[in-house]
């Protein structure tokens, strides 16, 4: 939002929709999601994506590993918890009292260091985790200096990108909706207009699956089953933008969130970590070229790595794992993922990754 706090004026919008309305040559486009594909498809076709409409699911390969990996919208995959004898690899992120980390204004050189084990607890539930160093909350998305970009203003760009990660927040730090319930703020800010990700929105909350995850976009756990220790997500990431098609404010944000559980039951206090990177591209149209909604933005893609979240489950909740479950759960397949490195893009982690099956998480 501006110094002045002002934001985009009604009637600019309002005139725009009217005019998009009249059916007049050149007029406003309907907006769609674009790209949606496996990860397998997209590493091995060099090509463009085809459309998320045509796909076709490709045969399930089973596996006893954890590192799980769905479908997605422009490719994805879901990392899932961490073998038993892994944890002598976990890093020790501190003792809590340790120098905070500065803003990640553009993406790391490497992953973080790995040092001595180190169990979380329900006092200090991102011990032994590069998270301990991370900020709470939507503080640590960092967000960058707004300019004039395409359609909008510098004080709408602003505007823009607060409203980007409001989306984050909603989805993905809001106590509700961690704890099962619709994300309906966060769904209010999606352009109402853009019905293939209405269907999938739709779909997802009603019957989830495979194709329509609502993990792909919003953190959620069932309540029945696991609770969040304390009221702080660790989160750290970015959020970039540019000008994109017809003119519109293209906004990637680029964050892995850190959310420390413990068993639903009464005086349960051993602590596990689910951990989420999210890509997320909105795209902020210009109103006289694409039917939108004032304050809504449409979406370019969004891709999603998951860890301790479930195996090839899609119950519309992620299912972290505690440590008698894993050791009963088996062994993954020989691919390892960091789930704090953030280093790579999420295009170079899909074109890494199986489109199936359950690999192993090197940390939690």
């Amino acid at each position: 939002m501006g110094k002045d706090g002002g934001s985009i004026p009604d009637e600019e919008w309002e005139r725009f929709l009217r005019n998009a309305e009249t059916g007049t040559q050149g007029g406003p486009k309907e907006p769609s999601a674009r790209a949606r594909m496996v990860a397998r498809r997209l590493r091995e076709q060099p090509g463009p994506p085809e459309g998320w409409r045509t796909h076709q699911p490709a045969r399930r390969r089973r596996s006893k590993g954890w590192y799980a990996v769905g479908l997605l919208v422009a490719a994805g995959l879901l990392v899932v918890a961490v073998a038993p004898e892994r944890v002598a690899g976990w890093i020790a992120g501190g003792d809590g009292e340790s120098a905070p980390l500065a803003a990640e204004s553009q993406r790391p050189s490497k992953p973080p260091a790995t040092e001595t084990a180190q169990l979380p607890t329900v006092e200090q539930p991102f011990k032994g985790s590069p998270a301990v160093r991370w900020a709470d909350g939507a503080a640590g998305i960092h967000l960058p200096a707004a300019r004039a970009t395409g359609w909008m203003s510098k004080e709408q760009v602003e505007k823009a990108l607060d409203r980007s990660r409001d989306f984050l927040a909603e989805s993905s730090l809001d106590a509700g909706v961690l704890s099962g319930e619709r994300p309906r703020k966060a769904i209010a800010l999606i352009n109402p207009h853009q019905q293939d990700v209405q269907d999938y929105l739709a779909a997802a909350f009603r019957a989830p699956s495979r194709e329509d995850d609502p993990l792909l976009l919003f953190s959620r756990f069932e309540d029945s089953k696991v609770r969040l220790v304390g009221d702080v997500v660790k989160t750290r990431g970015r959020i970039t933008f540019r000008e994109g098609e017809r003119g519109a404010v293209e906004v990637t944000a680029d964050v892995t969130y850190v959310y420390p559980v413990v068993r639903a039951a009464e005086g349960s206090d051993e602590v596990a970590r689910t951990i989420v990177r999210r890509e997320v591209v909105m795209s902020w149209d210009d109103p006289a070229k694409v039917i939108v909604e004032p304050g809504t933005f449409s979406f370019v893609s969004y891709k999603v790595d998951t860890t301790n979240g479930g195996c090839d489950t899609f119950t519309g909740y992620f299912n972290p794992e505690f440590r008698a479950e894993r050791a009963t759960s088996g062994q993954g397949d020989d691919r390892e993922v960091d789930p704090y490195d953030r280093s790579d893009s999420m295009d170079e982690r899909m074109r890494d990754a199986d489109d199936e099956g359950c690999g192993t998480a090197t940390r939690s």
